[in-house]
């Protein structure tokens, strides 16, 4: 069997979900439009600059939602689903997946965006495997602003796909290919774990990486 790792944001969609999140709860009204679309742009810049605290990032993006009833919540994502993800899939990403798992592949997303973002989009991707940052919630199943385990971020990334495959009884060695697509300098450390990576819609940092090292370069967006 082979092993197929897709990163989510940039790499499957064209833009990223985490932030684009957290703009929707700005268009419903849940958060102050300038100071949080400030500070949210900013989070992102040091995600892109590879500098972002997480822990600070998931405290800021789930306050405005987390104390919400789950009525809400849902109608929410469903409306986020429907009105920003689905427009954003794109046909090329779509049946890159699709081939993977036509050919037997064990295939999963590995984002660092919350689960709660990320498992309805997942879904919409037909995939069943989902490895993202997995929220901290208290015992009556609400939203902490915390983190819960290892962040699928940087090397976390690493220690959370060994962590999935152990519990299949499984390691990274036991696959003859493993294949990892992402768009970010980010995940370099996942990248250079696997046998098979692709630099996939990258960003000029990661493309010079991959010209450099002779990895495939993938370009499923305009």
């Amino acid at each position: 069997m082979k092993l197929t790792l897709f990163d989510l944001d940039g790499t499957l969609l064209p833009k990223d979900s985490d932030h684009a999140f957290s703009e929707f709860v700005v268009a419903l009204g849940w958060a102050d439009r300038d100071d949080f679309r400030r500070r949210n742009d900013a989070f992102y810049e040091d995600y892109l600059a590879g500098r972002l605290d997480i822990d600070a990032y998931v405290d800021f993006a789930t306050a405005p939602w987390r104390g919400r009833p789950a009525d809400d919540l849902a109608r929410a994502t469903a409306r986020f689903l429907k009105e920003v993800v689905r427009p954003m899939l794109h046909p090329a990403a779509l049946g890159l997946v699709q081939r993977h798992q036509r050919e037997g592949d064990l295939v999963a997303i590995v984002t660092a965006t919350n689960d709660f973002v990320t498992r309805p989009i997942a879904g919409l991707l037909g995939v069943d495997e989902l490895i993202a940052t997995d929220l901290a919630r208290d015992e009556a199943g609400r939203v902490t602003g915390g983190i819960h385990g290892v962040p699928a971020f940087r090397e976390g990334k690493i220690t959370r796909v060994q962590q999935w495959l152990s519990a299949r009884g499984r390691a990274l060695g036991d696959f003859e290919c493993s294949t990892f697509y992402s768009d970010s300098t980010n995940d370099l450390p996942l990248l250079e774990r696997v046998s098979h990576p692709v630099a996939t819609n990258p960003g000029p940092a990661l493309e010079r990486i991959a010209q450099q090292r002779g990895w495939p370069i993938l370009k499923l967006f305009p």
